[in-house]
Formats: C-alpha cells, structure tokens, sequence
C-alpha cells in the first residue's frame, strides 16, 4: 500500500474512532472559538454519559486535491455525567460533529470501506465518508471570541451473538471475527477496517467460546470466525452454518436496536491440514523473502487465504480444510532491498532490484503439504508478470 494512502487510512482510523489525542483538552484561546453542547442516548432519553465527541473540519469541495491528503484536523473530548462537553480553542471555521459511545452507532462498522478505498482521492474519499455519515452529523459554524451551542443524540447499535465451539463441545477461546453485511443494491461488503494486519473486528470469543458482535447498523450479516494468528487475511476461517467459506456462510438479520442470540459456529478438529513451502529464484535458488502468497479455491478463484513470504523465503498456512486449490505467488523480490545498503542512490538502486514473475500453482489438499517448492525467473523489463 502507497505511503500516501497508510496516512489516509491512520487518518480516517483516528477520526472515526474519536480522535488520537481524544484526552488532550485545550485551555481557552481568546483567538479561536468555542463549541459546547450535551449527547443524548435516542433510546432512553438519558444523558450519554462518557461518550466520545468528534468535531471534524469539513473538507473544501472547489479546493483540487491531490491523490493522497490527510482528513481534515479534528478536535475531540469526553461527556460529563450529564452528558455535556466543552471543546476550547477551536479554529474558527465548518465543522462536523457527531458522537460515539459503546453499544450505540459506531462508523467503523456502518461504513463501506470497499466503496471508499475504490475512489481515485483523498478529498472524494473524506466526501464519500462524510456522505455515508451524514445523518449522524450534525453541522457547526465556529466564529472567533463566541461559543456555538449543539445538541448530539447516539442511537442504539444491533448486536449479535452467539457461541463458537469445538465439534467435541469444547469452547473455542480467543477466536476473532470477520462481518460482511448485504449492500442495498447488490453484493456484500466487509465490516470495518483492518488497519495494518490487524483485524476489522476488535471483539474475540471469551473463556466460555461466547461472542458478542455490537455496535451495528441493521442489516443482513454473514458472520465468520477466525483462529488466532499474527493477521485478519492469513488466519483460519469457519462461517456460520460451519462452512469454510464466505460465499456459502449463512446470513442473520438484525433491525436497529436489536440483539440477535445464539448465532452459533462449529469448528470441526478433523479434516484440516499444512500447506506450507518456501519460494526461491529460478537462476541460483536463494530465497525471494518479500512478497505475498495467496490460497485461491480452484472453481472460482476466491481468495482463501493470504501471507506474506518470510525472510528466508518460507510461507505456511496451518488448518487449511481438504480441497483443490490454486497457489498464487505475486510481488516476490529479494529479502533485502538494494536501494538499503550503504551509498546506494534511490533511483539507481531501485532500477536494479531484479523483478520475478508472478507464479501460480495448482495443488490438492487431502493431508499436510509441507514442502511446496516455487521458484521464479527473472522477469525482463516490460515482460508480463506472470508464469
């Protein structure tokens, strides 16, 4: 992923999250302007009490923008017991405000992030944000030496929940989660967002194999649980309806507000396997340690699971189920970049760095495959990539 886009992304993670510096409380700026206000709870009518308060700058629409920009400054704070907030200092100008509190709305999991990722900027990208948001948004205008007075409301979050075990009865502890929930015109999108191989879904099975999925707009869900592992997109996967895979997982329907139990998994113990080996240069067999291997199912080219190749050139994916399969090696180049090593100039260095093709393997798992062997040619300059 481009520099750029890793800031975007902390950007957005920072913003939807209540900000990165949440606790950092101003002192009075007799320069800049003043927001105050209280945060409602929809359902109750009470004080959202501790809630998290985010002003975001409104982006400029006629301002041209390049292909990666940061999200506007934001300012945040935390509720009082009567659900009041002040924030001091803040740059006169447009803002958006908007609440999150635990059990209510949260935007990391009501967001498209698929949507957003696919548009060409930044600025459109922190549009399509605000506009996916806009009915919990609530617009500001900050002036100089005055204090602008609003009101909030957090508006309760479905939940789901349920029971992952083992097909012997024994809970399954410390399992993450994956959420894909229906778009309302076609297909399916992912809940959340996985920042940096970490996992879009912070919640984890507890000491009884028990899982509680909260904080999400109504909707149809496919829910998937997944083992332990260093990253989201190389762990294990078993959906509802005890599938391997997304596309068959079964579904449950949540309305705002709403609570839906026993959306129980079964992990089977039997019928899983290795699939492991390591990835080398066709010329002299040293090891190609960067790049990324991929597990494709053979009917139809989803992906099953993905991980990085390690230094010495090895990968390894424990608990694969029986099945055909497609091995897909890309981006696969030397474990030490030239363009590191003492006197080395950046655009001569990166010229001679030696790229190989991409390479695909067919392979069938029936037990463990622990010694797959890819090795890969050199690709010339303007060549395709492929194998």
């Amino acid at each position: 992923m481009a520099h750029g886009r890793c800031l975007w992304i902390l950007s957005v993670a920072c913003l939807l999250s209540g900000g990165c510096d949440k606790h950092a409380a101003k002192k009075p700026d007799p320069t800049k302007g003043v927001v105050t206000g209280v945060v409602i709870c929809a359902d109750t009518g009470k004080p959202a009490r501790f809630a998290t308060v985010t002003l975001s700058a409104a982006p400029k629409t006629e301002d041209k923008s390049g292909q990666f920009e940061p999200l506007a400054a934001t300012e945040s704070t935390v509720t009082d017991l009567e659900g009041r907030f002040r924030l001091e200092a803040v740059e006169p100008g447009r803002y958006y405000a908007f609440a999150t509190l635990e059990g209510y709305l949260d935007p990391m999991n009501s967001l498209d992030f698929a949507r957003i990722e696919a548009l060409t900027n930044d600025q459109e990208r922190n549009l399509d944000v605000i506009g996916q948001w806009k009915d919990h948004l609530t617009e500001v205008a900050v002036h100089v030496h005055r204090a602008a007075e609003i009101s909030l409301q957090v508006e309760r979050g479905a939940e789901i929940k349920g029971t992952v075990t083992y097909d012997d009865g024994s809970p399954a502890i410390g399992m993450h989660f994956q959420l894909s929930r229906k778009r309302e015109k076609s297909g399916w999108t992912n809940v959340g967002m996985a920042l940096f191989d970490g996992w879009s879904i912070r919640a984890v099975s507890d000491g009884h194999g028990r899982y509680n999925l909260a904080n999400l707009p109504a909707g149809e869900y496919a829910v998937c649980t997944l083992m332990p592992s260093d990253a989201q997109d190389s762990a294990a996967r078993v959906c509802l309806g005890n599938t391997f895979r997304k596309k068959d997982a079964g579904t449950v329907k949540v309305r705002a507000g709403e609570i839906a139990s026993g959306v129980d998994i079964e992990i089977p113990l039997s019928g899983l396997h290795t699939v492991a080996g390591s990835v080398s240069a066709l010329a002299d067999g040293h090891a190609l340690g960067r790049g990324t291997v991929r597990v494709l199912y053979a009917d139809d080219r989803e992906k099953a699971r993905e991980s990085s190749i390690q230094e010495d050139g090895s990968f390894s994916f424990a608990y694969m189920p029986e099945g055909t399969y497609i091995l897909q090696v890309t981006g696969a180049q030397e474990a030490e970049r030239k363009d590191s090593e003492p006197g080395a100039e950046g655009a001569a260095a990166k010229a001679a760095i030696a790229r190989y093709a991409d390479k695909e393997l067919p392979i069938t798992v029936v037990s463990d495959v622990d010694d797959l062997q890819l090795q890969l040619a050199v690709t010339p300059p303007g060549a395709p990539k492929t194998q």
